[in-house]
């Protein structure tokens, strides 16, 4: 059985600590360098009912792709949401390792697993990392589609392959206008429309798409059909669970480590009902 050291660095090699953004907290936040891992868990979120899960299936290893202390802390209290993580943690003898705008960029990173559950094929980086000499890490990613359809049909196909929740797959654009390429980002997106626009593409899939952002993309860009789909932040971030998963599978096998690897399905997402609009008028309202 390998060490937690051991498992970290093949993690690390995966996704180097220094290719995150000066402002992420990435690496192990908890968790004893010689204890032994036999068992371990892909999430998206370090929140208190993914740690419960991880107790109750053994695990020796959390793997997160959001920080649990994304802006530092001043106590770990039992009596805080976040300390009583740290404690489920330490008393379970679990450790914590976050791989988070690191994985973003990775090749494959987040966008590649975003692209692969929505069947596209990867053409190239969306924003490029200028320090990759082969131009294949950088956030987000273009993509083809191997057919044309609708913009109506690719949010069917949206909804469908990623995982359900409450809000689904909101659209701004014009429902028939045809698709043939795409760019995608796991996670917030609209501080790339620039380069989006910039791609020529026919829609962007993105989450946390905000009204002031998206509605000046779209008046700038009108009347080019380029298509807005908005899913949930964890729903785009999630396929990166079983991609490292499989890449971690991947290591353990080449060297006889006998790891067994877990994704959680819990699903995280923080809304949990959605109430569809009623059309009450031709000009107010929305379309259920």
């Amino acid at each position: 059985m390998p060490r937690l050291s051991e498992v970290i660095a093949a993690l690390e090699n995966l996704w180097p600590a220094e290719r995150a953004e000066s402002w992420d907290a990435v690496g192990t936040v908890v968790g004893d360098p010689d204890q032994e891992v036999t068992r371990v868990l892909f999430a998206v979120d370090p929140v208190q009912e993914v740690v419960d899960e991880a107790v109750k299936l053994g695990a020796d290893l959390l793997v997160t792709h959001h920080p649990l202390y994304l802006r530092g802390t001043t106590t770990v209290a039992a009596s805080t949401f976040k300390g009583r993580v740290v404690h489920t943690l330490i008393k379970n003898d679990i450790a914590l390792h976050v791989a988070h705008t690191n994985a973003d960029t990775a090749d494959p990173g987040v966008s590649d697993a975003l692209a692969g559950a929505l069947d596209l094929r990867v053409v190239r980086p969306l924003v490029p990392d200028p320090a990759d000499p082969e131009g294949r890490r950088g956030l987000g990613r273009i993509c083809a589609l191997d057919h044309p359809v609708t913009v109506r049909e690719f949010a069917a196909r949206a909804a469908e392959r990623l995982p359900a929740t409450a809000q689904g797959i909101r659209v701004a654009g014009d429902p028939e206008a045809t698709v043939r390429t795409v760019a995608v980002s796991g996670g917030s997106g609209d501080s790339l429309f620039d380069h989006v626009r910039a791609a020529g593409v026919d829609a962007f899939l993105t989450a946390d798409l905000r009204h002031h952002p998206a509605s000046e993309f779209t008046a700038a860009l009108a009347p080019a059909p380029l298509a807005l789909l908005d899913a949930a932040h964890w729903a785009t971030e999630w396929p990166w669970c079983e991609l490292a998963a499989a890449q971690l599978d991947e290591i353990s096998d080449r060297h006889d480590w006998d790891l067994r690897v877990h994704v959680s399905k819990t699903v995280t997402d923080p809304w949990t009902a959605h109430a569809a609009s009623v059309t009450t008028s031709s000009t107010m309202g929305a379309p259920n």
